[in-house]
């Protein structure tokens, strides 16, 4: 286990074999010249910029572009060796994997015209011929059709209300009156509230646990926006993740990064950021400072926490890195399998050691999966993932496997945002507003679709740069 939390050794049969990490992805894109390893000297850079990005992910991406294209001089701040954030690319059994993020779908019209801009093609993911569903006595499996239409079900029940209080999903605060009775509520709340047993149940909260990261953690109105996002159907809720780009997700955000023009330096992990004399003057680990009119934060919400902030953060943003957005609990794990080359899907109850099973690419000799885990799981040990996997694949051999355990990434601190219970309504709009020089962007604070979507981030690197470009004058 490395320090990210990623299990980055392929397993097989037990024992590690030669790592297969694609170092630096991203940056090998970039423009000549334009990334740079951290410095050593703790003196300041004597040459302020127009602007600060600390972050390389999407929403930093977006802002160091837009600021970019108005000719302002630009420093990116990145932590990892790595562009991407939660986006990370990777390889097992000689194909190309998503460690973070994954999918694309219809309806994303931001990352439509990106994808556009850039003429990048998109793929369907792979279709499951079969679906393995809790069974009253273990698994049972359906056909997709027929698991499809149950699902329909019971998520128009559990979403019930919801094109109501969501009557505008991209303005999540249009029907403010009518978000105080729900927006307290767990999803652990929301499935006590229909009283549902057995088979009913075991669906419902292994569907709704795999993107909370546990029930009583996730919000009901932070899935319920996603869904009426979609349209209003579990069906259309499940196609916003059935496309992958060309070139991986990874490929917009190496254009965004060259069209920048802006300096991206590596390795840089920030540890403070302070007003002084009408700038702001951000430390990176080792005493380096760089000095610039604005700042944009553009990290995981869960990596405030990390910060030294002078003057201190006003409350909506105490509370936040304090509380956290990031799902508390994220492993996504892949799997080279033999025994079997059928694309079936499996999903578990919340509390499996493997909540969610999907199939990917098809080998001559078996198929690669991506399965997400539960707390259950510990990917760490061979036998305890094979045994997972045959509990709901039973013909299922695993040959080698990956596992990224995002909540262990100490640039992460946690998976994909999902708002708890009572954040939309303490924390919007407040929380996507400019403290002095200090500007917030990132997935986790966008309006629409935020947390775990690209989407969302490019909503908030936007809006982000225009309040930035605004600030710096």
């Amino acid at each position: 286990m490395t320090e990210n939390g990623d299990s980055t050794t392929p397993r097989s049969h037990g024992r590690p074999t030669r790592r297969t990490l694609l170092k630096a992805a991203g940056a090998t894109a970039l423009t000549a010249g334009a990334v740079t390893a951290a410095a050593s000297s703790a003196a300041a850079d004597d040459k302020p910029y127009d602007a600060i990005v600390i972050g390389a992910g999407y929403a930093g991406g977006t802002v160091a572009r837009e600021l970019g294209a108005r000719g302002m001089r630009v420093l990116v701040l990145e932590a990892r060796g790595r562009i991407g954030g939660r986006i990370e690319p990777g390889t097992l059994a000689g194909q190309h994997i998503e460690l973070g993020g994954g999918w694309f779908g219809p309806g994303q019209n931001l990352v439509a015209r990106e994808l556009k801009r850039y003429s990048l093609a998109t793929s369907e993911d792979v279709h499951a011929t079969r679906m393995v569903m809790p069974g009253p006595n273990g698994y049972t499996s359906h056909s997709p059709q027929e698991a499809g239409a149950r699902l329909n079900s019971l998520f128009a029940d559990f979403y019930a209300g919801s094109e109501q209080y969501f009557e505008r999903p991209y303005e999540p605060l249009y029907r403010k009156d009518l978000l105080a009775s729900v927006d307290r509520l767990s999803l652990a709340d929301r499935i006590a509230q229909l009283q549902l047993t057995g088979v009913d149940h075991d669906w419902v909260s292994g569907a709704t646990s795999v993107f909370a990261g546990g029930n009583r953690t996730g919000s009901l109105t932070g899935l319920a926006q996603w869904y009426q996002l979609a349209g209003g159907t579990y069906d259309q809720f499940l196609s916003v993740m059935s496309e992958l780009p060309e070139g991986g997700m990874i490929a917009i955000l190496e254009r965004m990064l060259r069209d920048s023009g802006a300096t991206v330096s590596l390795n840089s992990p920030v540890t403070a950021i302070r007003e002084r004399g009408g700038l702001t003057h951000v430390e990176v680990r080792g005493g380096r400072v760089y000095q610039a009119p604005v700042v944009v934060l553009a990290t995981p919400v869960n990596m405030w926490s990390t910060l030294t902030f002078e003057p201190g953060l006003p409350k909506v943003y105490a509370d936040a890195a304090r509380e956290g957005i990031g799902v508390p609990h994220a492993t996504k794990l892949w799997l080279r399998v033999r025994g079997t080359s059928e694309a079936v899907s499996a999903q578990a109850p919340e509390g499996a050691p493997i909540l969610l099973l999907i199939p990917q690419k098809q080998l001559p000799d078996g198929r690669i999966f991506v399965a997400f885990t539960g707390p259950a799981l510990d990917v760490s040990d061979p036998q305890a993932v094979r045994a997972a996997v045959r509990g709901l694949l039973p013909e299922a051999r695993v040959v080698e496997y990956r596992a990224k355990e995002w909540h262990k990434d100490p640039y992460a601190r946690g998976g994909w945002g999902l708002r708890r219970p009572g954040q939309l309504l303490r924390q919007l709009p407040d929380i996507q507003q400019p403290f002095g020089r200090i500007v917030f962007a990132g997935g986790d604070i966008a309006s629409g679709w935020n947390g775990a979507f690209v989407e969302g981030a490019l909503e908030s690197g936007f809006r982000a740069a225009e309040q930035a470009a605004t600030l710096a004058g």
